[in-house]
């Protein structure tokens, strides 16, 4: 069943979406009811899964192991995810 959050958690995720291409990012939604953003980076093979979740502070992402930036930030969120895949760190 769905959250009642679904669908301004939709809406970070696609702001967010839309961004990676130009990082040289790929992306796509997956989870149905319960969405996240599964981000892969062509080159180097490297991938994560972002969380989109309510906080104390608003909206954040969050990425395996550790990443997080507000949603209101998309952009910063893309910049992190792309140096994270890149280098060959930890997403």
């Amino acid at each position: 069943m769905a959250s009642g959050y679904t669908g301004e958690r939709r809406v970070h995720l696609e702001a967010l979406a839309e961004l990676l291409p130009a990082h040289g990012l790929v992306s796509r939604m997956v989870g149905g009811e319960d969405p996240v953003l599964w981000v892969w980076h062509p080159r180097t093979g490297r991938q994560t899964i972002i969380f989109a979740t309510p906080s104390n502070h608003g909206w954040q992402f969050l990425w395996s192991p550790g990443g997080q930036c507000p949603a209101a930030e998309p952009e910063r969120a893309a910049t992190a995810l792309r140096d994270a895949l890149d280098q060959g760190q930890p997403a």
